[in-house]
């Protein structure tokens, strides 16, 4: 439009102004009057127009254009008044009159006004909705399509006339870019699959428009360039969109209306700096104060900073209100229509829940906006809005999210937040399966922590609801997702980049998902829920003292929740840490008075009730009986019937007194509530350790009161299935098996066990002891060890009992696995069993196996021990003393039967002691009323020992005391060989070790002198340098150093041949001159005899160079023009020196003074010089002066060099790299796109056009 306005061909012929930052406002060409010629009078007389005052109703103006047929020249200025005013239906409806009347002359007059008409038409296309507005009908109100519908008419008349119409290419190109934003974006393609949408291809048609734009323009229509730029950031091609913005802010610095800084900035922003974007738009702002653009991209920037803190960080407020206020009221008080500003205001006012006017911002946005992404925007508002209501519409919820992620492409390429909502939408709607699904897609894009968060927690919910129900399924895989989901939030939380807030509640289901398997883990989780809690707490400084801290933590415990507390007392009682425990649980009731006193609605009665319960139940176990049984009463005395403390009450009656009141408590107990469960259970476990055994199962008490539960009260009790398994395992482990009947019975009640067995396991999968007893069976009815062990294996992880290791020693003990045997019993005695005599007893037996396995007194020995601590625990058990018996004749037998290199004479008088011992106690045993043995083979076993073991092991007596005696001189000359030989080697140690530390001594001796010398000879040097340094250099009047100018030495070198002086190098030039006109006529007849000539003479002179500078130098390191002189045999210098010939008629070539700065006069010099320096050099100078002359011409040469490169680099500039037609363009405008373009360089920045 600008360009029509202003007379140019679309920018062909137009210069940049003189003054590079010269703003021009649109519309600054309309003049502000106008004079219509009328017909009929004289010729100078007019009808002056006003254009700053224009009528309201341009009818009347119209007819006196078409009465007096004007050209098109005045109605078009006449409709761009009109649009200068924002009446742009006037404007058209001018045109439109206008172009009535040219219809009867040459057509191409039409073109202009065709073009302006589609202008106005995309105008009005920007400012109309984008739907219809709310409470409006479709037919009263004209959208953005219909006025592209309108230019698209107005664009193919005048393509008709004269489709190379330069205009018609820029409007062609904003067409399509106008309608590319009215078309959804393209669904995410397979990968690498081409994009075919009909919003990508719309792009790319103008594109096309306007490069051909910039074809008819030669690359001088920067509207274009902004197109393309606009066009190519939509596509999403960023870093071709930033070129182009980049290329506009060169060549037009002054452009403000669009500013290209706003693209350049939007540019950096995808491309990731956005820091560097924010400098562009703040560079924007500065030149355009008014700019609402730059504001509102500038609040958005500093909303976006303050997005990576958490809204309680005091570091967020200020970041959080400078964006609000300083930019985007700012932007938004510029203009309250524009669609990105209403976006961004609306959220804030979503926080302060003003609903209507939520509604109104986001309508204009949505309306108003020619991008997708701002509409997204508002339809996002507008679901927020109806989701946050107090009665929520959720139908009109979802369909707003659905309308926002589509607005961006939906699919994998939709609005992540609008997702996010459709999911909560769907949690609400209880379609917990689709809103899985949801979140699996978008932590697959995004890896979003909210979306795992969620979905984690749906996972758990799903675990808990399950097991809520009793449900009997397998939810292990969801139990292993939702962990995997929170623990990478949780993790997620450590990273500092991201300024992630934790939330407490994703510890909580780890807590609850950790519960059964990994208890340590749920407790870890707890204990960072109670710190994060203090944390958050006001006013929480500590005292000093570490006294003083821990009180100070306890006060602060107060303040938690009771619930968590009691929670973390829960673990620390299962990890069996009962002081801690006890600890937690009195703070846990402290914080329910103080829950009390803060809220009144809160039932503190039924919290003091458990966490009471649980404090007694670790003063229970921690052995504080009368501690344990006051709190009970406690309970009792506010709650009567609160069974489970009348439960545990007989239970600690019954171990004080297990004779006496313990019975008579347990009668009451269950005379009281004979149908509780829990007191079934204790009463049956009272029966099984109190009863009396009964030759018939059916005639068992216990049995009976099982067998009662299970038909009366719960077929389906656990407890009572796996005492009913105990009871028949019991029993068929003493029945008889001497015949095949005995053995067949034995083991159908084994079976009958393993139903009881797997009968509880149904019912709970997790049931250790039930597993344990069909370990139990599988050992003893059917041998199956290697299976047992698995079993055992499994429930030792399980439950920490005692019973599950003992049985493992048993397998491994009948595995002739000793050692690990013995591991397991001493794991057994280690759980609070250290006094039990059966486990005493049974590493006794498992150390007299291994013992008699391998042949090993001291494992029998070790047997003997554990078999004498059985005993002293249980004086009374006959078998503990016959257990002692047997050892003491094993260790006999063995010691008798070793050779004597394995045993002592001290070892055997030992063995003969206890073998008296032994025959002692197994005459009393076989006199005891109920031997363990039958009586006949004790006394034949004594007999044993009395007769044949005792005249053995007199005989292994004296063979071991001749032997003894026998080997004693060799045993005392080997000792003391070995003792000599120790010696020897101790001493040769030593002189080694002497040796290598007076070989470090020298050498440390041998680096200090080397280190003295080198710092002496440093010195030298340093010395001799300064010396030579003041000899060589002096200061001149200014202060400056300066080299001395030698004089002419005694002696003098000799003179070259053709020299008529003796005059030095450093004395005068005449002897110079004569050497190079010489040199010049030997080379100017060279050349006369040919190429080849000339070739073999500049070989000579090379080698003749190399042959002086060896002479000369000494080490050919040291000469720096040793590359020059290779590099004289290159085609370079021997064109540069055909060029030097031949390049005067009179073969008087001025040469530069190497030494010389000042390079204004010297036009002619070659970048080859460097060899004409080396060249004049005499060759046969003293050996003192070449060291000196040597340093004068390498000063020389790099004085040279740089005159070279100045004048090289006199010959750059003269017009811009990317003008090919070398169009003119001003100086001061290069220069001032130069400078942006460094300060933009020097950012890292990158536009998007307004």
């Amino acid at each position: 439009m600008a360009p029509l306005l202003n007379g140019y061909a679309n920018g062909a012929s137009r210069h940049l102004p003189e003054n590079p930052f010269l703003v021009e406002a649109r519309f600054s060409d309309i003049p502000s009057q106008i004079d219509i010629p009328v017909t009929g009078l004289e010729a100078e007389e007019a009808v002056e127009v006003n254009l700053e005052e224009l009528l309201d109703d341009p009818t009347e103006l119209c007819t006196l254009l078409e009465q007096e047929g004007v050209g098109k020249h005045y109605w078009m200025v006449i409709a761009l008044a009109y649009a200068k005013q924002a009446k742009v239906d006037h404007a058209i409806e001018i045109l439109s009159k206008g172009l009535g009347t040219l219809n009867r002359g040459n057509p191409k007059e039409k073109l202009g006004p065709l073009s302006l008409t589609c202008w106005l038409y995309l105008w009005k296309s920007r400012e109309a909705p984008r739907v219809v507005p709310e409470g409006q009908n479709v037919g009263e109100t004209r959208l953005k399509d219909f006025y592209l519908q309108a230019a698209t008419g107005s664009l193919n008349e005048a393509s008709r006339i004269n489709p190379a119409f330069p205009p018609l290419f820029l409007a062609r190109g904003v067409l399509y870019l106008l309608r590319a934003s009215l078309q959804p974006p393209s669904k995410a393609a397979a990968p690498g699959a081409p994009d075919i949408s009909d919003r990508v291809e719309t792009l790319r048609q103008s594109i096309k428009c306007f490069e051909d734009a910039l074809r008819v323009s030669a690359g001088r229509n920067m509207m274009a360039v902004l197109g393309r730029a606009r066009a190519y950031f939509s596509l999403g091609k960023t870093a071709e969109a930033l070129d182009g913005y980049q290329e506009v802010l060169l060549k037009m610095p002054q452009l403000q209306d669009p500013d290209p800084r706003i693209g350049v900035g939007c540019c950096l922003w995808q491309l990731g700096h956005r820091d560097e974007a924010r400098e562009a738009w703040e560079r924007s702002l500065d030149l355009n104060p008014n700019s609402k653009i730059a504001h509102i991209l500038l609040g958005l920037y500093y909303i976006h900073d303050s997005s990576h803190y958490a809204t309680t960080d005091p570091a967020f407020g200020p970041i959080y209100k400078k964006a609000m206020t300083a930019y985007t009221q700012k932007a938004f008080k510029l203009d309250k229509e524009f669609p990105l500003t209403c976006a961004t205001f609306g959220s804030y006012f979503m926080m302060v829940k003003s609903w209507a006017t939520v509604e109104n911002l986001a309508r204009k946005a949505i309306e108003h906006t020619d991008v997708n992404a701002v509409a997204s925007d508002g339809w996002y508002l507008l679901a927020r809005k109806e989701h946050y209501q107090d009665r929520p519409d959720l139908t009109k919820a979802n369909d707003f999210y659905q309308k926002a992620d589509m607005a961006r492409g939906g699919g994998d390429k939709g609005y992540l937040p609008a997702r996010f909502g459709l999911v909560q939408i769907q949690i609400l709607q209880r379609d917990y399966d689709g809103a899985k699904f949801r979140l699996e897609k978008i932590i697959q894009q995004s890896k979003s922590t909210e979306a795992m968060m969620i979905l984690g927690a749906l996972h758990a919910e799903d675990v808990f609801r399950t097991q809520a129900n009793g449900i009997k399924e397998d939810k292990s895989a969801e139990v292993k997702k939702a962990t995997t989901l929170l623990e990478a939030v949780r993790l997620a939380w450590k990273d500092p980049l991201k300024k992630l807030t934790p939330d407490t509640s994703v510890l909580v289901y780890l807590a609850r998902l950790y519960e059964v398997d990994q208890p340590e883990k749920a407790l870890q989780c707890l204990q960072q829920v109670e710190q994060m809690t203090i944390d958050d707490m006001p006013d929480k400084e500590a005292p000093d003292g570490v006294e003083a801290d821990e009180v100070w933590v306890a006060k602060l415990r107060e303040q938690l929740s009771p619930q968590l507390l009691c929670d973390i007392g829960c673990f620390q009682f299962n990890a069996e840490k009962y002081d801690q425990a006890r600890e937690f649980f009195q703070t846990a009731l402290n914080a329910c008075v103080k829950a009390g006193e803060r809220d009144e609605d809160i039932d503190t009665d039924a919290l003091v009730t458990t966490i009471s319960y649980n404090l007694a139940r670790t003063y229970e176990a921690a052995g504080l009986l009368d501690e344990a049984r006051q709190v009970y009463e406690g309970l009792l005395a506010r709650h009567e019937d609160y069974t489970d403390a009348q439960t545990r009450l007989a239970y600690i009656e019954l171990r004080q007194n297990p004779t006496d009141d313990g019975p008579k408590a347990m009668a009451a107990l269950y005379e009281t509530d004979s149908t509780n469960l829990e007191v079934r259970s204790l009463f049956g476990w009272y029966l099984s350790k109190a009863k009396k055994r009964a030759p018939n199962i059916a005639e068992d008490h216990e049995q009976r009161h099982y067998k009662h539960t299970l038909q009366h009260h719960d077929k389906h009790d656990r407890y009572s299935l796996t005492g009913m398994g105990n009871l028949y395992l019991t029993t068929a482990r003493e029945m008889r098996r001497d015949t095949d009947q005995d053995k067949d019975k034995r083991r159908k009640t084994y079976e009958k066990a393993v139903e009881f067995y797997d009968k509880a396991l149904q019912l709970d999968p997790k049931n250790a002891y039930a597993a344990q007893g069909i370990a139990i069976a599988l050992v003893e009815d059917r041998k199956e060890l290697t299976a047992a062990v698995q079993l055992f294996s499994k429930i030792r992880d399980t439950v920490k009992d005692p019973s599950v290791y003992i049985n493992l020693g048993h397998v491994f003990a009948e595995l002739k696995q000793h050692s690990r045997s013995i591991e397991s019993y001493e794991a057994a005695l280690a759980h609070n069993r250290a006094s039990d005599p059966q486990i005493l007893a049974c590493l006794g037996r498992v150390w007299l196996l291994k013992g008699k396995l391998d042949k090993s007194p001291s494992a029998l020995k070790t047997s003997l021990s554990y078999s004498h601590r059985a005993l002293a625990l249980a004086p009374q058990q006959i078998h503990f003393q016959f257990n002692i018996a047997f050892v003491q004749i094993q260790l006999a037998q063995l010691l008798n039967i070793l050779p004597e290199p394995q045993r002592t004479l001290e070892d055997l008088l030992k063995a003969s002691e206890g073998l008296e011992e032994a025959i002692e106690s197994l005459g009393e045993i076989a006199k005891h009323p109920h031997p363990p043995y039958p009586r006949h083979d004790i006394e034949q076993r004594a007999n044993m020992g009395r007769n044949t073991m005792r005249r053995q092991l007199e005989r292994a007596v004296q063979a071991q005391r001749e032997y003894e005696e026998k080997n004693a001189a060799k045993l005392q000359e080997a000792r003391e060989a070995r003792e000599v030989e120790m010696r020897r080697r101790e001493e040769e140690k030593k002189r080694v070790e002497e040796q290598r530390e007076e070989e470090r001594r020298k050498v440390r001796e041998e680096r200090d002198k080397m280190a003295l010398l080198s710092k002496e000879l440093a010195e030298r040097r340093a010395d001799e340098e300064r010396r030579r340094e003041e000899a060589e250099y002096t200061t001149d009047e200014e202060g400056a150093r300066v080299k001395r100018v030698k004089g002419k030495k005694k002696g003098g070198r000799r003179r070259k041949r053709g020299e008529d002086s003796d005059t030095g190098t450093e004395g005068g030039d005449g002897g110079a001159e004569k050497a190079k006109k010489s040199r010049r006529n030997k080379k100017k007849a060279g050349s006369e005899e040919g190429s080849s000539a000339s070739e073999e003479d500049a070989g000579v002179k090379s080698k003749k160079k190399r042959k002086r500078l060896a002479r000369r130098g000494g080490k050919e390191d040291k000469f720096k023009s040793q590359e020059m002189v290779v590099e004289s045999d290159s085609e370079d210098a021997r064109q540069a020196a055909a060029q030097l010939t031949n390049g005067d008629e009179d073969g008087d070539v001025q040469m530069p003074d190497a030494g010389d700065g000042d390079g204004d006069e010297q036009t002619g010099v070659r970048p080859k010089s460097r060899k004409r320096v080396i060249e004049d050099e005499d060759e046969d100078e003293d050996e003192a002066e070449d060291g000196d002359e040597d340093g004068e011409e390498e000063e020389q040469e790099e004085t040279s060099d740089k005159t070279t490169a100045e004048l090289d680099g006199g010959h750059l500039g003269g017009s811009f790299a990317d003008n090919p037609h070398g169009d003119p363009v001003d100086e001061s405008v290069g220069a001032a796109g130069d400078s942006d373009a460094r300060v933009l360089a020097m950012s890292g920045a990158p536009t998007v056009l307004s």
